[in-house]
């Protein structure tokens, strides 16, 4: 029999469970705790008997429950995001954070044997549930937050539950084991009345493909995340970066630091070629951004019951790209083609982008729209400047003729938009100018 450990009367904390190598590599057998977390106790966990919720008198039942529950743990340490997890949905509202601590059973070596328990945790976490629920408490007010393998975990509490749950977010679910799972055997959108999903490591051995909730966000694809290594010679870290950034974008979600926008679209490769930056789907609510509180686009999400949105991220905190739509509207004699360089001057600083995930067709009379992310957001833009190569080295330089370009910041309608009228570009040659205010007839 599994069971949950009922914690003391006394004032010590009750803490993650921290196991080492050595257990991993004896194996380690299942074994479940409940640690609660509420603004009382936001640095001191108490553990939750399982039958008897009720007998912790910090566990108000009628308060909103968020369930973290991690994924595989190797080498039986604790995850280090935990912690900084808790605080941050504290933050969000007043509620009840209960980690579900299983590191006894993730803790394995064998990561088949790590797979097996998530099963038998997702039946004693859905027992706690429902005994939460003879206690007063709602399932509507429940959200199971799922990392990795804690991801189908969740969805299998909430199919116990007949999809009664409130909420499942699943962070870059697991991958093996569950490529070719049905929905009965992973995480899908029928496990609870919204799940909502972000991938960041698709093409590794590590995340899972496909679309799994009603809404999944694909960040940079879904696949190779930016300042992730490349190569196995950078040991640990190439396994795994990919598949935590997943955590840290979340994490970055939550406090409101990152503001991460997903425009929906069928393909990566689509949204970066401009072709999904419009959101009238969604109005008057815009684009759904990853986070917390997706109230206000749920109605349709559900509504449209399985929805993609594509994003793009930079290297490091705080993640977030300035977006610009860029249209361009040329006149040149001769048909060119060539890669799209654009900077944004501030004074003295610059931000630049190089749109080159495909070679663009410059023709007579032919309008294009452009997706130019930067890394940073510098305001004012005192001057913009652009170059086309076109990879002509020999004979004479073209040129390419411009007869519009406006910029529209994606994610800040307050901005006002900047064009430029009738400009004269040689191929390979930067050309700068100073943005103008758009006219309203063009």
């Amino acid at each position: 029999l599994i069971f949950f450990e009922e914690s003391g009367e006394g004032e010590s904390c009750d803490n993650f469970t921290d196991l080492n190598l050595s257990h991993c590599f004896m194996g380690t057998s299942l074994y479940v705790r409940l640690l609660l977390y509420t603004r009382s106790n936001l640095d001191c966990g108490r553990e939750l008997h399982h039958h008897r919720p009720a007998s912790q008198p910090l566990f108000n039942l009628t308060r909103p429950t968020a369930f973290v529950i991690h994924g595989y743990r190797p080498t039986g340490a604790p995850p280090i995001w935990v912690d900084h997890l808790v605080h941050l949905l504290a933050e969000q509202r007043d509620m009840n954070v209960v980690v579900v601590d299983w590191n006894k059973g993730a803790a394995n070596l064998n990561y088949f044997t790590a797979v097996s328990y998530t099963r038998e945790a997702a039946y004693n976490l859905t027992g706690f549930l429902v005994t939460m629920q003879e206690g007063g408490a709602s399932l509507s007010s429940v959200h199971l937050i799922g990392v990795s393998l804690g991801a189908h975990l969740a969805g299998f509490v909430g199919a116990n539950l007949k999809g009664k749950i409130g909420r499942i977010t699943g962070l870059d679910p697991a991958g093996p084991m569950f490529t070719s799972a049905t929905a009965e055997e992973r995480l899908d959108p029928s496990d609870a009345m919204f799940v909502d999903v972000l991938h960041t490591d698709m093409n590794s051995a590590f995340g899972l493909q496909g679309a799994h909730g009603h809404i999944d966000f694909y960040a940079n694809g879904g696949a190779d995340q930016p300042g992730c290594p490349k190569t196995i010679f950078a040991g640990k870290s190439y396994f795994v970066c990919d598949h935590q950034r997943s955590v840290f974008l979340y994490l970055c979600a939550l406090n409101r630091t990152c503001s991460l926008t997903g425009y929906p679209c069928s393909s990566y490769s689509d949204f970066l070629e401009g072709r999904c930056l419009q959101c009238e789907t969604f109005k008057p609510a815009s684009c759904p951004v990853l986070g917390y509180d997706l109230s206000q686009w749920r109605e349709t999400l559900l509504r449209l019951r399985q929805t993609r949105v594509f994003f793009s991220t930079t290297a490091a905190l705080p993640y977030r790209k300035l977006n610009y739509r860029v249209d361009l509207v040329t006149w040149n004699q001769y048909l060119r083609w060539g890669v799209v360089y654009i900077r944004l001057h501030s004074g003295r600083n610059f931000t630049e982008v190089r749109i080159d995930h495909k070679r663009l067709r410059f023709e007579q009379y032919t309008s294009t729209r452009l997706l130019a992310q930067f890394d940073e957001d510098l305001q004012p833009v005192h001057k913009i400047s652009m170059r086309i190569n076109t990879g002509n080295v020999i004979g004479p330089r073209y040129k390419i003729r411009l007869l519009r370009i406006r910029f529209t910041p994606l994610e800040r309608p307050e901005r006002p938009l900047m064009c430029r009228y009738d400009i004269i570009l040689e191929e390979n040659m930067e050309v700068a100018f100073r943005p103008l205010p758009c006219s309203s007839h063009l």
